[in-house]
């Protein structure tokens, strides 16, 4: 079950990051320097990726999609450890179908708002999608410093499935700049 708002959503997205983060205490050292170094200090070094993948899985299951027949879920921990999902919802006018990163946005903003620290989404058979241009842009906007990003190619910080990004943080310093 996917829980919205704070708690228990809350003590769920705690405790994926509370297993990862023991499942990596027994990896290389090189890794968990290689992860902390990617993650601010705020970030989890690592997340428990089944759990939040079925938290995907399972919103998943809520698409509506007549017209492709290819549903999309996905499922980000928000920084107060909170777990927010999202499933795609197609319309007959193709331009105005909504990805599943769109209603997991939503989700966040409906639950209390915050910064999201790590994302996956999943195909209709669970196999890991990576974002579309768009949805990066959309999670770039929404995300905290480092997010982390379960993608096709292994888990990846937003600014590398997003180089170079124009958002929120460019016009804070755009603005702190030119005060």
């Amino acid at each position: 079950m996917i829980h919205r708002g704070r708690p228990p959503g809350g003590a769920i997205g705690r405790d994926l990051l509370r297993r990862e983060a023991h499942r990596m205490s027994a990896t290389d050292p090189a890794t968990q320097s290689a992860h902390a170094a990617e993650a601010a200090p705020s970030l989890p070094a690592d997340v428990d990726w089944d759990a939040l993948r079925a938290a995907a899985t399972e919103a998943m299951g809520h698409a509506y999609v007549p017209y492709s027949s290819f549903p999309v879920g996905a499922a980000a921990i928000t920084e107060d450890g909170r777990v927010v999902a999202g499933c795609n919802v197609e319309n007959a006018s193709y331009g105005v179908t909504l990805c599943a990163e769109c209603s997991l946005v939503s989700q966040l903003h409906m639950t209390g708002g915050g910064r999201l620290v790590a994302f996956t989404c999943v195909d209709g058979s669970g196999s890991v999608l990576m974002p579309c241009g768009r949805c990066r842009q959309l999670l770039f906007e929404h995300s905290a410093d480092g997010m982390l990003l379960e993608t096709v190619s292994g888990v990846r910080t937003m600014d590398e499935v997003l180089p170079d990004a124009f958002g929120p943080r460019t016009l804070a310093t755009y603005r702190a700049e030119h005060q």
